[in-house]
């Protein structure tokens, strides 16, 4: 309070030279203003100050706790959805190498599948030709027994013609035909390249 007594004092010493005469500010006064500003200047701040301690700065710290909290939350919630994105990035990466295999699976099965097929495919084909080589050989063997049974029966018919007209004569047919059916089934032992 002495300090304030004093600020007084010498507000009312100058507020008592300016009735006096009115004088010019010079040096240091240029800068400070009249004392009795000072003072009530200082009391203006202290009832600011008060006022806006009591009143103010607990909303705005509040409101700053607030925004804080807020903040912080919202970076904790930024990092939780990173981290859920990063988990499901790595989950869709997962899929795709699962499916990736899945794909080249399928894909060898086809192949094997299409190999098998194709083996399949050849083996009947292979059998089916043995089958026709099969036919046919029959078939020319039976086509070939036919045509040496023609042949016989030619070569009987025209040896009995032959012989009766060399002999002169007709021979009675049966026993020539067994006649020439053995000399044939001898001429058919006979092995080729013989000269018998």
């Amino acid at each position: 309070m002495g300090i304030l007594n004093s600020i007084l004092l010498w507000a009312q010493e100058e507020g008592g030279h300016g009735t006096e005469a009115e004088h010019e500010p010079e040096g240091i006064d240029l800068i400070l203003p009249a004392i009795d500003e000072l003072v009530w200047g200082f009391f203006a701040f202290v009832l600011v100050y008060f006022v806006l301690n009591k009143f103010a700065f607990p909303k705005l710290r509040e409101a700053v706790e607030a925004r804080q909290n807020q903040i912080q939350s919202d970076l904790e919630a930024a990092d939780k959805a990173k981290q859920e994105a990063q988990q499901e990035k790595e989950q869709y990466q997962k899929q795709i190498a699962d499916a990736r295999g899945e794909a080249n699976r399928i894909v060898e099965e086809a192949r094997q599948q299409a190999e098998n097929v194709r083996k399949d495919l050849v083996a009947k084909a292979e059998q089916e030709a043995q089958q026709i080589v099969a036919r046919a050989q029959e078939g020319i063997e039976a086509e070939r027994g036919r045509a040496v049974a023609d042949l016989r029966s030619t070569i009987r018919d025209l040896s009995i013609e032959l012989a009766e007209k060399v002999v002169g004569r007709s021979l009675d047919a049966q026993a020539h035909k067994d006649l020439v059916d053995a000399y044939i089934r001898d001429v058919g032992t006979i092995p080729p390249g013989s000269n018998n």
